[in-house]
């Protein structure tokens, strides 16, 4: 049973409610303008300000002040992505995930190979798919965010080995759909996760996550609130990227695929007294714990409150109207 205690970041967020979309799409996009400071338009058709992604971002002024809303239209845009971290208080969204997709193909190096990377702090994301289509054999990110804050809501992100490198800062995924084959949300971010899908497409008791914590007085770790597991075959909730690997999952639906052990060590067993892998009050029949490895924990009431008090606020994003 690991020791250390179940104290987690305050990561404290605030809600973003102001984007509810309206019905007629001329009254949507007139809300849009006057909420906020910048409205850029991407439409691969031409009949926005740019054509591309990229340029769009590339727009947007270095040290940026204002609020910026690039509104993806719907298209299959083959790009490979960077926001800078000059170029805060972004919002890239698009209306409908499953007809506005990001896509590219490369692989090898975590850090290279995103489809998306995102540096800049107070950016936000919805109703995209993100993807990296390259496949196993080989490292390949769909999505990186090395940002102090950032938020995701309603995306699809979607590759097989290391698909989600939540490297670092504090961030929170709503709604989004996960899926990977190894070790595909990985990281030293502290994040949370709120009603996601995580689809585990390996064969092979492939990890879902990867967390990298590296010391005891890191506050980071992955937080899974009411989410759900599924998969084609068979995977381990996570292993330890680094010694202090933190992830927790609370009331979640943890399907069959979920192996009975839960936890792999990595083939590194002195990480048992040092890592926390938690589980509460999950359900379905991968959340059975008689046979779960011993160095993973069923929290208490009182852990599990703490967690959940925590971690489920809302957004810490602070986009300026």
């Amino acid at each position: 049973m690991a020791t250390q205690s179940s104290h987690i970041p305050m990561i404290i967020f605030f809600v973003i409610a102001l984007f509810c979309f309206i019905s007629n799409s001329n009254a949507r996009l007139l809300s849009e303008k006057l909420t906020w400071k910048r409205l850029i338009i991407v439409d691969q058709s031409g009949k926005g300000n740019y054509m591309k992604i990229q340029d769009a971002i590339d727009a947007v002024p270095s040290n940026n002040v204002d609020s910026t809303l690039i509104l993806v239209k719907p298209g299959i845009y083959k790009e490979k992505l960077i926001v800078p971290e000059d170029k805060p208080f972004i919002m890239l969204s698009g209306r409908n995930a499953l007809n506005t997709t990001i896509t590219w193909d490369d692989s090898g190096d975590i850090f290279t190979s995103p489809t998306l990377s995102v540096f800049a702090s107070d950016f936000v994301a919805r109703y995209l798919t993100i993807q990296n289509t390259y496949g196993p054999g080989a490292k390949a990110v769909a999505l990186r965010v090395t940002s102090e804050r950032a938020d995701f809501f309603a995306c699809r992100i979607i590759s097989y080995q290391d698909t989600l490198l939540d490297e670092r800062g504090s961030h929170f995924y709503s709604n989004c759909y996960i899926e990977g084959g190894t070790d595909f949300i990985c990281g030293n971010g502290a994040s949370l996760f709120r009603k996601c899908r995580i689809h585990s497409v390996s064969d092979q008791n492939g990890a879902i996550t990867a967390q990298r914590r590296m010391k005891l007085e890191e506050d980071t770790g992955f937080y899974f609130v009411d989410c759900k597991v599924t998969g084609i075959k068979s995977c381990t909730l996570g292993r330890p990227w680094g010694p202090h690997s933190r992830v927790v999952f609370i009331r979640s639906y943890l399907s069959n695929v979920v192996n009975p052990h839960g936890w792999d060590d990595w083939g590194k067993p002195s990480t048992h007294s040092s890592v926390y892998y938690g589980e509460y009050k999950c359900y379905g029949p991968g959340a059975n714990r008689s046979n779960r490895v011993q160095w993973s924990q069923s929290l208490s009431n009182e852990e599990a409150t703490t967690l959940i008090t925590k971690t489920t606020i809302s957004s810490k994003i602070r986009i300026k109207h």
